[in-house]
């Protein structure tokens, strides 16, 4: 079996991790990685693939920025002679980004089929350019590989044939799982100048939340509040960064900190007191880990986070944010609950599945 793995944006570098993980330990299963390079950041990228021993991507396609038009149409053409000439078996696309559905599409055109990690989520906001990603990759894929009970629902109700759908737990858990031991030796907290469980971690990136000055104009009034009690550790993209030196804000608790290795931020959200985020992966890794988190949106399209584990949906009011960072300062972390099949074992399930 020959497959075509594609990699896309950094969420999308710990979810295909574990696939060719698993790939790499099955007899007669290959796989070619292809990097559409839709996050360009060379640094960064190298550091993922090395810290997730990720192996050297097969093909780059180098698309690089542009609006969703642009970058969608720009990996489709890139993409379809690759598939013209490798002629995969299958194509295994994960997440939500630009690159999911374009690599979807490309494939499905030229009749190759399609399996689609982290089906079935839903936020229910046909605002949220993810969204549209979610719905039309579910809508061609062939085979539908779903994280969390919702998904399976969210598919039921769409009219999904249910012999396309297979629950098979999160392939993000199953690199928290494989690389947490290796956490605290990728750097300590010294370097933030921070104490286990006496700190925030946050991070913002969404343009709904970023780019409209009210909205964000009310997260850094919350922020501000927040900053008060408890240091809040924040790697910020250097776009977030400009638009924050604009604003008159005072945040003298608040450390600005450059974008991290996985290692790295995921041994920052271990320790921390609790997390601000707007993050779908986040959600999913503290509630794993036991950390309160506090999802800065209003819809999520992960609700097992919510039901089992330990996020809670804030929204964007500032008094709101206040008030359950206050709270956040006391849970119980005892409290939480794992999500049924978050065991690390989702891509051998999804591998079984295919290989079948």
């Amino acid at each position: 079996m020959k497959l075509s793995v594609i990699a896309g944006a950094r969420p999308n570098f710990m979810k295909i991790a574990p696939i060719m993980w698993e790939i790499a330990r099955r007899p007669g299963v290959t796989a070619q990685l292809v990097h559409t390079g839709q996050h360009y950041d060379e640094k960064m990228s190298k550091l993922f693939f090395e810290q997730l021993q990720i192996p050297k991507p097969n093909i780059d396609l180098e698309v690089g920025s542009g609006s969703h038009a642009v970058q969608t149409a720009e990996v489709m053409k890139r993409f379809e002679p690759v598939v013209l000439e490798q002629k995969p078996d299958a194509v295994i696309v994960v997440g939500d980004v630009n690159s999911t559905i374009a690599c979807a599409m490309t494939a499905v055109k030229l009749g190759v089929p399609v399996a689609h990690v982290e089906a079935g989520l839903r936020s229910f906001d046909r605002t949220m350019p993810e969204e549209i990603n979610r719905l039309l990759t579910d809508a061609i894929s062939d085979w539908l590989f779903v994280s969390e009970p919702s998904g399976i629902e969210n598919l039921k109700k769409e009219g999904t044939d249910p012999k396309r759908v297979f629950f098979v737990g999160n392939v993000m858990i199953d690199t928290l799982v494989a690389c947490r031991d290796r956490f605290s030796a990728a750097g300590g907290l010294d370097a933030f100048g921070v104490r286990p469980n006496e700190y925030v971690v946050l991070t913002l990136h969404r343009p709904a939340n970023v780019d409209d000055p009210a909205v964000f104009g009310g997260l850094i009034r919350a922020i501000e509040a927040v900053q008060r009690d408890l240091p809040i550790v924040f790697p910020v993209h250097p776009r977030t960064r400009k638009i924050m030196a604009a604003q008159s804000t005072h945040l003298p608790n608040v450390k600005l900190v450059e974008p991290l290795g996985y290692l790295e931020f995921m041994n920052l959200v271990s320790n921390a007191r609790f997390v601000m985020t707007d993050s779908g992966g986040i959600q999913e890794e503290t509630t794993f880990l036991g950390v309160p988190c506090l999802t800065l949106r209003n819809n999520t399209e992960r609700p097992s986070t919510v039901d089992q584990g330990t996020n809670v949906l804030v929204g964007l009011d500032p008094d709101r944010i206040i008030a359950a960072a206050q709270t956040a300062v006391r849970a119980d972390r005892s409290a939480h609950r794992v999500p049924e099949l978050w065991d690390g074992r989702a891509s051998e399930r999804i591998i079984d599945v295919l290989t079948r």
